[in-house]
């Protein structure tokens, strides 16, 4: 039997390993917090961008980058392109999905979650923009330029009601000659070996982006897509038919070509409705839920910074243009509405012109159309989304960028956002330029509600989500 020297003594060695191992333990806890306290970015968090999606968008340190632009070494190919290879790729070929573990890492979480204990929509439009870019360079190598030239739609399709890990995948489903369409969704993450589920799927999104010559910044033909099995046709006629839709809306624009009648008497009739609530010798007067349209406006400016640039290093990726301009069409519509809006979908949107790194960038985010509309036409007599008590927003982002100097001033794009609260609220027209916001929304809301339901033959009705 052992004497109690011997026991005390090794119950005192091992007393002494454990506190040794507590204290090594509890260093390396004190190390990794300083760790994440010291690095704005460290090896668990992101800059918005899921790590690996921000690996192929930013190959190259901004330091060096900005040396070579200050040496003036950047290269920049001159005379033709080289000889590429323009034989038509498998749709296939050009897909890729990523998944982001939420439901593992919480400090990757972190910068997905909102203070309401929602996902944070605006960083998972900036992942889907990274993603088209991984997936148009998939299709047409790296001899090109390719950049973002509009976002089609953004939809809901089913709200997220658990944090779980999302797969965000996509591929080429349109090429026209130069340009392409590309399908993306975001869907809980299936289990090893299984399909996403169409209950499963959260998001889907179309976006088009254009290939150029990287000297001239114009246009290059890139390849065809293939389409092999009658569900790429499928998707492929899809594409066309947006393309085409895209084209036609484009030469009826605005811009180009005044109101038509319906519209003509649309303008007339919420002018004489402005008027009778002016008139002291008329009783009407403005309903205390109907509002200004210049009185919704909220704007910012922000100066482009590094971390945010696209894979060409010296400008901004549209990923972060979205992310920016979602959250102020959010701020937008609840200062409107004084209530919590609910994201809809993000409607036609375009880039105009890239914003480089170091400028400053404006937004400005206006509520131009509520439906259902405070005047009413014979077309909007039947409109499949009126519901009792709620109302459709649709809120306009204009962007500019300028330098910092302010001699230059350039639009960078146009950005539609549709957000549903519960409240009967209605937006009004004053000057010309306004109504001619008010009426381009009109038409952008009829066309989304026609095109969902000549996709999938329902009412043209949508979920939304609570950002």
């Amino acid at each position: 039997m052992a004497s109690n020297t011997t026991v005390s003594r090794y119950l005192f060695r091992a007393y002494r390993a454990e506190r040794t191992a507590f204290r090594h333990a509890q260093h390396r806890h004190l190390s990794s917090s300083a760790k994440r306290q010291m690095s704005a970015t460290g090896s668990q968090q992101t800059d918005g961008v899921f790590r690996a999606l921000t690996d192929q968008r930013m190959q190259v340190p901004w330091i060096d980058a900005f040396r070579k632009q200050q040496n003036g070494t950047v290269s920049l190919a001159k005379g033709p392109l080289p000889e590429r290879d323009l034989t038509p790729k498998k749709m296939s070929d050009s897909y890729h999905s990523v998944i982001l573990p939420l439901a593992q890492e919480p400090f990757l979480l972190d910068t997905y979650l909102n203070s309401s204990g929602h996902i944070r929509l605006g960083t998972i439009f900036m992942d889907l923009d990274a993603l088209s870019g991984v997936i148009a360079y998939k299709h047409t190598g790296d001899s090109v330029t390719t950049v973002t030239a509009a976002f089609d739609r953004i939809i809901i399709k089913h709200p997220l009601t658990e944090i779980c890990d999302l797969e965000l995948s996509g591929q080429v489903s349109y090429t026209g000659k130069s340009s392409m369409e590309i399908s993306l969704q975001v869907a809980k993450a299936p289990k090893a070996g299984e399909k996403v589920k169409k209950e499963d799927v959260m998001i889907t999104c179309q976006c088009t982006m254009v290939s150029l010559d990287p000297a001239t910044k114009k246009p290059v033909q890139i390849p065809q897509v293939r389409t092999d099995t009658d569900d790429e046709k499928r998707v492929f006629a899809k594409g066309e038919t947006n393309s085409k839709r895209r084209k036609q809306l484009a030469q009826t624009s605005l811009l180009k070509i005044a109101p038509n009648d319906e519209e003509s008497d649309l303008i007339h009739a919420m002018w004489q409705r402005q008027l009778k609530y002016h008139d002291p010798n008329d009783a009407l007067r403005k309903p205390e839920n109907v509002f200004f349209m210049d009185a919704t406006r909220i704007s910012t400016a922000s100066i482009m910074q590094p971390q945010y640039r696209n894979r060409h290093q010296y400008m901004v990726f549209g990923g972060f243009l979205l992310k920016q301009t979602f959250e102020l069409a959010f701020c937008c519509a609840a200062s409107f509405t004084h209530a919590r809006p609910s994201f809809v979908s993000l409607d036609p949107s375009t880039f105009e012109n890239p914003v480089p790194v170091g400028s400053i960038l404006y937004l400005e985010a206006t509520v131009v159309y509520t439906d259902p509309p405070l005047v009413k036409t014979a077309s909007d007599s039947d409109a499949s989304n009126e519901t009792s008590g709620q109302t459709r927003i649709q809120v306009r982002v204009d962007s500019k960028v300028r330098n910092v100097e302010h001699g230059e001033t350039k639009p960078t794009g146009q950005f539609n956002y549709t957000f549903l609260v519960d409240k009967d609220i209605k937006v009004m027209p004053r000057t010309y330029s306004e109504f001619m916001k008010y009426v381009d929304a009109r038409r952008r809301a009829k066309n989304v509600a026609e095109s969902v339901k000549g996709v999938d033959g329902s009412s043209g009705s949508m979920e939304s989500i609570v950002e």
